[in-house]
């Protein structure tokens, strides 16, 4: 198996990748599209981010509401093992969409950097100028200034985009960055994307995965990963070495399906952030494979409700392990 010809990518002499996805680009709607079914409608739009990078943010608001300031505002990274996709990526909007409307919630969606033109940091980098954006936003940006909480600010993401969302949050930690009003409430890590040099037993079973074979995931994290690097970098293998400010996080949401050849590694990943004292609502094992929601709306609609229990529900802020008075 050619891993490049299977994820669509083709080698060019200078290090940088021709990508020929299938997945077509969906356009922003500022004057709102329907969801199936629904007579909710949602409205779209993108705003610069950084110029120097040429990264965007694409906001979804849901339409219909009243005018006062009580929203989630969760800021989303989408997936495609940091190589693959936009947050106009067809099945990556049409995710957000669903989002904003059935919690309802503002969802704003990163479009950073790719490698391996841009290999990590630069995605985590593109997080923070995300953040620093949501900070700025709440004063400038109309649709998050009237509608928007800021005590209930949230980072989600899927596959890749939740390994960006652990990352910026162990770093916004670290660096104790202040991005008063916003209070970070929760993560949202939706299948997230780890790995490592050893095998688990997940990746073997699932070797010949029709989402991410295994000679297909290592080429992701070979394009990704800095230079030299190999798949046990704290990049990539998040558990070898148990960052110190893991027990600092606030609650997180796991979600992982038992079809998923990145299982195993979903599961260690939940132990860790439970041996750290975290609030963990995890929601393991369930039919599925990687990336499942983006195809099955049934489980589109799983993935909202269990994003919309944790959001709404009863998970208390400011248990042990978290850091309640810390603003981030």
């Amino acid at each position: 198996m050619d891993p490049y010809k299977v994820l669509g990518l083709t080698l060019n002499q200078d290090g940088t990748i021709s990508r020929s996805s299938p997945v077509p680009l969906s356009p922003a709607f500022p004057d709102g599209e329907s969801l199936p079914d629904s007579t909710t409608t949602v409205s779209s739009k993108d705003v610069p981010l950084n110029p120097s990078h040429n990264t965007t943010v694409r906001l979804f608001l849901p339409n219909s509401l009243p005018h006062s300031k009580s929203l989630p505002l969760i800021i989303y990274f989408h997936g495609g093992g940091f190589v693959l996709f936009h947050a106009a990526s067809a099945p990556f909007h049409a995710s957000c969409v669903h989002l904003a409307a059935s919690l309802p919630a503002i969802v704003a969606s990163v479009d950073y950097r790719l490698a391996p033109e841009h290999r990590l940091p630069a995605a985590f980098d593109d997080a923070r100028d995300a953040l620093r954006w949501a900070q700025s936003a709440v004063a400038s940006d109309p649709w998050v200034r009237d509608f928007a909480d800021p005590t209930k600010f949230f980072l989600m993401g899927s596959s890749a985009g939740a390994t960006i969302c652990y990352h910026v949050a162990l770093d916004l930690i670290s660096s104790k960055l202040d991005l008063s009003p916003l209070h970070l409430s929760g993560l949202i890590l939706n299948q997230p994307y780890f790995g490592g040099i050893e095998r688990t037993a997940s990746e073997l079973t699932f070797a010949n995965d029709k989402i991410i074979p295994l000679l297909a995931n290592d080429l992701l994290w070979e394009l990704a990963l800095p230079v030299g690097s190999d798949r046990d970098h704290e990049y990539c293998n998040v558990v070898a070495k148990e960052a110190k400010d893991v027990k600092f996080l606030p609650p997180c949401l796991v979600r992982g399906h038992n079809g998923d050849p990145l299982f195993d590694r979903q599961n260690v990943f939940v132990e860790m952030l439970k041996r750290a004292g975290l609030t963990v609502v995890a929601k393991m094992g369930s039919p599925g494979h990687h990336g499942i929601e983006l195809f099955n709306p049934e489980k589109a609609t799983e993935m909202a409700t269990d994003v919309k229990n944790f959001v709404y529900g009863g998970v208390e802020i400011g248990t042990p392990g978290t850091r309640p008075e810390h603003k981030l």
